[in-house]
């Protein structure tokens, strides 16, 4: 026997389906999307130099150190730049890049810089006027009794807090002999998950994406990581 007014059975059984598509959506891979733009400029026969018009890059493979801003080298600082780094060498592996061992010479330095900028909330979104007198209105079984079955108004809280945070990745190749910077590029991204290590190595993937020869000019590049909790 149904004991609910049919009309109200049909807007339970549609909040149930749009419940389960909202918890499907929330499963599946985080898309990543990064606003990337890349500058190279290697020399003719692919050996370093900072004044060579772009034609063709250095063939794999290739060692390189990474160089640390003052700032980088002490500190919380340097604990998180060597997480950064290591996710940076990680990708850069790839590409046939290894980093130096020891001593040894090596023709590039590759620093890499990331950023994050927190905001209360996103850009577009306003933050809550106290003066206005919203209500919303709910489907239940009790409160006043209408055809529809159950309706129970309730006043709207103000939205709990939900940061938005705007991050960017930086990464540039120096030529050791000359000191000139004959690869630059950067990928940034804005959105509310928190800071995770898949997060930034997607960062510095879409940054490096089509490396050493980049197209020219702004792209989008999306890359998929495993979702993690906000």
């Amino acid at each position: 026997m149904n004991v609910l007014p049919r009309p109200l059975s049909r807007t339970l059984a549609w909040g149930l389906l749009a419940l389960v598509a909202l918890l499907a959506g929330c499963s599946g891979p985080l898309r990543v999307d990064n606003q990337v733009r890349s500058f190279a400029q290697w020399a003719a026969d692919g050996t370093p130099s900072g004044t060579a018009p772009v034609v063709t890059a250095p063939q794999a493979p290739q060692t390189f150190r990474f160089d640390r801003l003052p700032s980088q080298t002490e500190g919380p600082e340097l604990s998180a730049q060597e997480r950064l780094e290591a996710l940076a060498a990680a990708e850069l592996r790839a590409f046939g890049w290894q980093v130096a061992d020891g001593d040894a010479l090596t023709p590039w330095q590759v620093q890499v810089m990331a950023s994050t900028q927190r905001l209360p909330r996103a850009p577009w979104e306003d933050p809550w006027d106290s003066r206005r007198g919203y209500f919303s209105a709910g489907v239940g079984l009790g409160g006043y009794r209408s055809g529809f079955g159950g309706i129970v108004w309730v006043p709207v809280l103000p939205p709990p807090s939900s940061p938005y945070y705007l991050r960017e990745v930086v990464l540039v190749i120096r030529d050791v002999a000359t000191g000139s910077v004959v690869y630059e590029t950067r990928a940034s991204h804005d959105g509310r998950w928190n800071s995770t290590p898949d997060l930034w190595s997607a960062m510095l993937r879409a940054a490096l994406q089509d490396f050493p020869n980049p197209p020219t000019g702004p792209r989008r590049v999306d890359i998929e990581i495993e979702r993690s909790p906000r």
